[in-house]
């Protein structure tokens, strides 16, 4: 199996994916690494502990992340993200990951990967943190803002299929997020796929309220990409508030800061559920390869689940039942 790592996208880039790959490959030598990126750089950080499992293309640029996605695509072909793209187009590795910028990775797999015959429009789907539970699916989160009901059947199908044979949910409950649980609540394009869902999806148990996807009563919520991306971004500024508040209010005193120290176990526990480091990237479902999207935050521990996540997809053979469930 070969992943390709795109190591110049990201917050803290090169260093942090280039440790990731290193520590993966001591645990995963079955697994061959390619780390696209600046060569000289990746390999001062790599030194002499590369062995022969990790593989290095030199790329001369890179997609900042205000750059026009589609345009800077087209015009830095040798970019490490688009040359990460081709490499799992001509099929020299299996998948492929980024932390690099959204809209060019959205664009460079429909660009240069191209879609899953079939597939009328791939779909993000990062796993949300919920109160309870492993975490849900959320699908779509910023791929295609304007979403048709076949769309969205199309998402739930997908979502279903990567949850079961990747996030290991047994019979995964699929939920339509709505502004209300009523079948005529909502949108046409929202309305149409919950009688298109009801009638051809067995997992699917009906429409979900915002307020409610927290909670875990379900394992994959669908939705368009504006609505997806709000959603998401949301939840990640609660949980950094939280924390924020949770530290200050914990450290105001001698009083707090003794509960905080009986407390710290279930506080770590909290935490740790509301970390993104530990649910790794987006999948981009739907288009003709692995393609991971990591957080453009991501440190080492975060980039090491990506990894994580990728192979699991290859293993999965998630190509072909993403097929069959379109």
């Amino acid at each position: 199996m070969r992943i390709a790592v795109d190591v110049m996208g990201g917050d803290w880039a090169p260093a942090a994916p280039v440790r990731a790959c290193l520590t993966f490959s001591r645990a995963r030598p079955d697994v061959r690494l390619t780390l696209v990126g600046d060569e000289p750089r990746i390999r001062g950080l790599m030194g002499e502990a590369v062995g022969d499992r990790i593989d290095v293309i030199h790329t001369t640029s890179v997609i900042g992340s205000g750059e026009d996605p589609v345009r800077s695509v087209r015009r830095k072909p040798d970019s490490s993200l688009v040359v990460s793209a081709r490499l799992v187009k001509d099929g020299r590795v299996d998948a492929m990951i980024s932390a690099g910028n959204t809209g060019a990775l959205v664009a460079a797999g429909l660009l240069v990967i191209g879609r899953l015959e079939g597939v009328d429009r791939p779909a993000l789907a990062p796993v949300l943190p919920t109160f309870r539970g492993p975490g849900a699916l959320l699908v779509d989160a910023g791929a295609t803002m304007d979403a048709s009901p076949h769309n969205l059947v199309e998402f739930a199908r997908m979502g279903a299929a990567y949850s079961r044979y990747v996030l290991g949910v047994r019979e995964p409950r699929v939920a339509l997020l709505n502004v209300g649980s009523e079948a005529s609540k909502g949108n046409h394009a929202v309305r149409e796929a919950y009688h298109l869902l009801r009638e051809s999806l067995p997992e699917f148990i009906g429409n979900v309220e915002a307020r409610e996807i927290l909670d875990g009563g379900c394992d994959v919520i669908v939705c368009d990409g504006f609505v997806g991306n709000v959603v998401l971004k949301l939840v990640e500024g609660v949980g950094l508030g939280v924390f924020a508040e949770l530290r200050e209010a914990l450290t105001a005193n001698w009083r707090t800061k003794l509960a905080a120290q009986v407390l710290k176990p279930r506080l770590r526990s909290f935490r740790q559920r509301f970390d993104y480091a530990e649910y790794g990237g987006a999948p981009f479902l739907g288009v003709a390869g692995g393609c991971i999207k990591a957080h453009g935050s991501s440190g080492e521990r975060a980039w090491y689940r990506a990894i994580e996540q990728a192979v699991r997809f290859v293993e999965q053979g998630l190509l072909a039942k993403l097929s069959e469930a379109r």
